[in-house]
């Protein structure tokens, strides 16, 4: 088989006084994103995409938020290292499509920016990656603002 598709899903609450990181990308807002390491959902749905499309262990399992190590980590730095365990297993990253829910701030002004940090940490093109922002319409923890969540497709080819 020489493509694979993997799915990468992640959520976390936004907090006061934590920062809004999302594809790498530092966003201005007054509330963030709480958890273990910079807690970027894009990040994280994407390296779970492409762990689950080489047949590798998942994000937690990688890179566990019991593990010291993690605390504070840069997840571009994670999905880097996933990309390595791809690449080792003869796998390299094809395309991305992501998906980010959040009520506010808006996202369409760092989008590309995103695309531009995550495609780097692949080792692949800007192009190569596309995202989409999206409201809840008010609806669940994402619509009333209480959390921000990101889902990933990634296609891999053996190389």
């Amino acid at each position: 088989m020489n493509e694979r598709i993997g799915l990468g899903w992640d959520l976390h609450r936004l907090e006061e006084g934590c920062r809004l990181i999302l594809g790498g990308v530092e966003i201005p807002f007054e509330k963030g994103l709480l958890g273990h390491s910079d807690a970027d959902v894009l990040a994280h749905a994407v390296t779970d995409a492409l762990l689950g499309a080489c047949g590798l262990p998942d994000i937690g399992e990688c890179f566990p938020d019991t593990d010291p190590t993690y605390e504070g980590a840069d997840s571009l730095i994670l999905l880097s290292r996933a990309a390595e365990m791809a690449e080792k297993k003869g796998y390299r990253p094809v395309n991305c499509d992501c998906v980010i829910v959040c009520q506010k701030p808006k996202l369409a002004p760092y989008k590309r920016e995103m695309a531009l940090r995550l495609s780097t940490a692949l080792g692949i093109t800007p192009e190569q990656i596309n995202i989409k922002a999206k409201t809840a319409e008010g609806l669940g923890p994402e619509g009333e603002s209480l959390a921000v969540s990101a889902q990933a497709v990634m296609l891999v080819t053996k190389s």
